[in-house]
């Protein structure tokens, strides 16, 4: 892990200055290595915090390490498929959350160690020779003159050095200095409960359940961990003085319920937290972005915290990098907060009614086991909770994405008008994949027999056409572009044509990677869309979809919602004329 301990004074130029060594300015800083962008990250504390906080890791933010490169670093360190029981006072399940779908590439739900994650995050760092780490160094001041941010960074003997970068990320968290800088308000709600978290050793019960215990003599979490620890968070009523925790006795009533002798436990970690459900009203301001829990705090009860600040991350890694490489413009970066703050706003309401369901009193506490059991009894509704589908997914309908149905860039409707797409949309299904995240089966290239699919697209902006040769959809002018900006075009076919179509467009005026669908997953998904062609963007989000003959001008609208550059046209010399 790079603690690099500059000397006193001295000035330091990055791309991206990013403050916080948490999980998302640490996957952001690894991000921006691998595109080969210079990120510095600027910590307060003298060394990574050691106590477990988050439990819950999506598949979303697994991909985003496999795009990384740190996934198998950190797979030591979680389980897969994470089952949660949502249990009344009675033991009772009311609902299980039991999701089946592998559709980006891993299993949804996995629990995981923070700690020891983080710190594969910080030592992913070391692999560039354009990322560093420097602890002690607390951000105090700020100053964006338009073209630079100047970083005034405080060491602990009270001496300062002076930083410049390109942009700045604030990544440190609920009390965010940053976000106080823009000036952005924190909207929402801190409910007074309080919770006490207590982590364990040598788990006493030995099994990887999950239980959410909506118990109203004392609501609950029992959470199966890694490395055989074991988590349980107890509400602490109103009349229960914080420092009762530190009292054996008040301990070991706690947890009596819940383990055979809770006098012998081995406990690591204890504390006390209260939840929050906050949003800042914008993440950006000049040159100067916030994110993770410095943009939102959501309460724990969906395992949302900690993977929404990866998807911020995800988001605004390919953005950064795209201005600073002169790919795009600056007002890309507008798009940030445009597409990532309406899902943290959902996210955090929905683990708002989480924790309202389970803090409800005994007289609601028997209307919603009543209402719970019915639910259960209808398979469409058991669903619902067991596949999470109660959970909002990321769909981006403004920003980089284009219309499905008018071809216009910047916004993107769910559903089709009557247009020409309307026969493919009876057959097909009338909802628009833009602006959601693509799938990745295991594929087939001529160089692997079975590699996930984002292996072979790369980490960067991608044209994936459907047994066609995309090199033969775009023209000549476009096709110049896509060697200009490192778009790799793709061809997607059965297992059964890879060879054949790996011969036949060998001699595309742009190479062209051809992908084996061995598992049939990639057919299915065109069979159930209205489209030929997806333009996918880095974050592997789907900017555009069309039919084969409508590339061209997706294409053309995706590049304009993404404010790229265009190639600076040659001005011709007149014969006789003089430089």
């Amino acid at each position: 892990m790079q603690t690099i301990d500059p000397t006193p004074g001295t000035t330091t130029d990055a791309d991206v200055i990013i403050i916080g060594a948490g999980p998302v300015g640490l996957t952001l800083a690894n991000l921006l290595g691998v595109r080969g962008q210079r990120a510095l990250v600027l910590e307060a504390r003298s060394e990574l915090i050691d106590y477990p906080r988050g439990v819950g890791l999506d598949d979303e933010s697994i991909r985003t390490l496999q795009t990384a490169g740190l996934w198998e670093s950190v797979r030591p360190y979680t389980v897969p498929h994470h089952v949660v029981r949502f249990v009344n006072g009675r033991g009772q399940v009311l609902a299980t959350n039991d999701p089946r779908t592998d559709e980006f590439g891993h299993p949804r739900k996995h629990g995981f160690i923070q700690p020891l994650v983080d710190r594969e995050l910080a030592a992913g760092l070391d692999r560039f020779p354009t990322t560093d780490l420097w602890f002690d160094h607390n951000v105090i001041g700020l100053h964006d003159d338009g073209t630079r941010v100047n970083v005034t960074a405080q060491r602990p003997d009270g001496t300062t050095t002076e930083l410049s970068a390109s942009y700045v990320v604030g990544c440190e968290g609920g009390r965010s200095f940053t976000r106080g800088w823009i000036g952005a308000d924190f909207v929402g709600k801190s409910p007074s409960t309080r919770w006490l978290v207590v982590d364990v050793d040598n788990d006493p019960l030995g099994t990887p359940s999950v239980y959410l215990g909506a118990d109203p003599r004392r609501p609950y979490v029992s959470i199966g961990l890694p490395h055989g620890i074991r988590r349980w968070e107890f509400m602490l009523f109103d009349d229960e003085a914080t420092e009762l925790v530190d009292t054996p006795a008040f301990m070991h009533r706690l947890l009596a319920p819940h383990v055979p002798d809770p006098t012998s436990l081995d406990v690591i970690n204890k504390r006390v937290f209260t939840h929050h459900g906050r949003i800042a009203s914008t993440f950006r301001k000049g040159r100067v972005l916030i994110a993770g829990d410095a943009a939102h705090l959501m309460p724990v009860w969906l395992g949302q915290g900690w993977n929404s600040g990866i998807r911020d991350a995800t988001n605004l890694a390919w953005k950064l990098t795209a201005v600073l490489t002169g790919q795009a413009e600056d007002r890309l970066l507008d798009t940030y907060t445009t597409e990532r703050h309406q899902h943290a706003s959902d996210m955090i309401d929905i683990n708002m009614t989480a924790g309202a369901i389970m803090k409800c009193g005994p007289v609601k506490g028997r209307l919603r086991d009543l209402a719970a059991a019915a639910l259960n009894v209808a398979p469409t509704m058991k669903a619902y909770f067991s596949e999470l589908r109660f959970k909002p997914m990321p769909r981006y309908s403004a920003g980089v994405v284009v219309d499905q149905a008018t071809l216009e860039p910047g916004r993107s409707d769910v559903s089709f008008k009557h247009n020409l797409l309307r026969p493919f949309t009876d057959a097909a299904g009338a909802a628009s994949p833009v602006g959601s995240q693509f799938i990745q089966p295991h594929v087939a290239t001529r160089h692997a027999a079975d590699v996930p699919l984002d292996e072979a697209l790369g980490d960067w902006w991608t044209v994936a056409a459907w047994g066609n040769n995309p090199a033969r959809l775009l023209s000549a002018d476009q096709l110049a572009e896509v060697e200009r900006l490192g778009i790799r075009l793709v061809s997607l076919v059965p297992e059964t044509q890879r060879v054949w179509a790996e011969q036949r467009f060998a001699d595309s005026p742009v190479p062209v990677t051809v992908v084996g669908d061995t598992t049939g997953r990639l057919k299915s998904w065109f069979d159930t869309r209205a489209c030929g062609v997806v333009v996918l963007r880095p974050d592997r989000f789907v900017a555009a979809a069309a039919l084969a003959q409508q590339a061209s001008e997706a294409l053309r609208a995706t590049l304009a919602a993404a404010s790229y550059v265009a190639a600076p046209v040659p001005v011709p010399v007149l014969e006789g004329a003089t430089a």
